[in-house]
Parts: structure tokens; C-alpha cells; sequence
């Protein structure tokens, strides 16, 4: 007798694919720009809104140090980079920990529309928030109708 494969089929209690599913999540989450560890750095997640005056970059940062946080304009590319150390003595104490600790990394490059000179960084209960300006030959103009006769 044949029967259908399906992938969430419960065999003895545990899914047929189960660690097969969790790779497959796991490689779509880090195509989707969620947040992974790559080696030793973590790359955070970020929205990104545009306005009239250009555009605002927000990352949760929870637990960081201000003074850790680093952002440069190099060539067209925005970096921050930030560090969120662990507590003393947390790993012989901790029951469980799930919080990520580490270097926390980012970058994006900008377009050609942002004024990378006038990049403005502020952090306030845990978030980064990145403002970068358009340039001024790349807002819209309004241009007046001018009417004969």
C-alpha cells in the first residue's frame, strides 16, 4: 500500500523531519534578514522607514552600554557595532541563559540619495536610532506653473 509523505506526521510522538524542519527554518530566517550568529558577531534586526527628509534606521540594542556603541560611514556603507557583555560569574550561577551576549555587528550600504556627512546617532531605552538625511539636490522640487495670457 502507498502512502501520501507528509511532513508533519507524528511518528512515536516526535515529527518524521523534525531536525530537517529546524534547518530549513533556520536557513529561511537567516535569508529573511532575522536575526543569527555569525561566529563571534550577532547581526541585530532592523526596520527602516523613509520620509520626505530620507531615512531613520531603528535597532533594538537592550542592555548595551551607549558608550560600546560604534557607527561609522565608510565608502557608501553605514557600520554600528556594539558589545553586550555577560554578568560576572552569570555562566556558574545561571540555571539557563538566553540572553545573547557578544559583539553585535551590522552594516548597510547607503544609496547614493543619503547625505552620509550629516548622520545622526541617538540611543534611548534600548534602542539605536539612525537618521540619515537626504541630499539636498536629491529632494523633491516643487516647481511653479507659470500662466500666460
Amino acid at each position: 500500500m502507498q502512502t501520501r509523505f507528509n511532513p508533519f506526521e507524528l511518528r512515536n510522538g516526535a515529527a518524521v523531519v523534525g531536525p530537517f524542519m529546524r534547518d530549513f527554518d533556520f536557513l529561511f530566517q537567516g535569508l529573511a534578514g532575522h536575526t543569527g550568529r555569525h561566529g563571534n558577531s550577532f547581526a541585530p534586526p532592523a526596520d527602516i522607514f523613509e520620509t520626505e527628509a530620507g531615512l531613520t534606521l531603528q535597532v533594538d540594542l537592550p542592555g548595551h552600554d551607549p558608550k560600546t556603541i560604534e557607527v561609522k560611514v565608510e565608502q557608501g556603507v553605514l557600520t554600528f557595532r556594539s558589545e553586550r557583555k555577560a554578568e560576572p560569574n552569570a555562566k556558574e550561577n545561571a540555571r539557563r541563559l538566553e540572553r545573547g551576549f557578544g559583539v553585535y555587528t551590522r552594516s548597510f550600504t547607503l544609496p547614493d540619495t543619503v547625505d552620509a556627512t550629516q548622520v545622526e546617532a541617538r540611543y534611548e531605552h534600548g534602542v539605536l536610532t539612525l537618521t540619515l538625511p537626504r541630499k539636498e539636490e536629491s529632494k523633491p522640487r516643487v516647481i511653479e506653473v507659470k500662466v500666460q495670457g
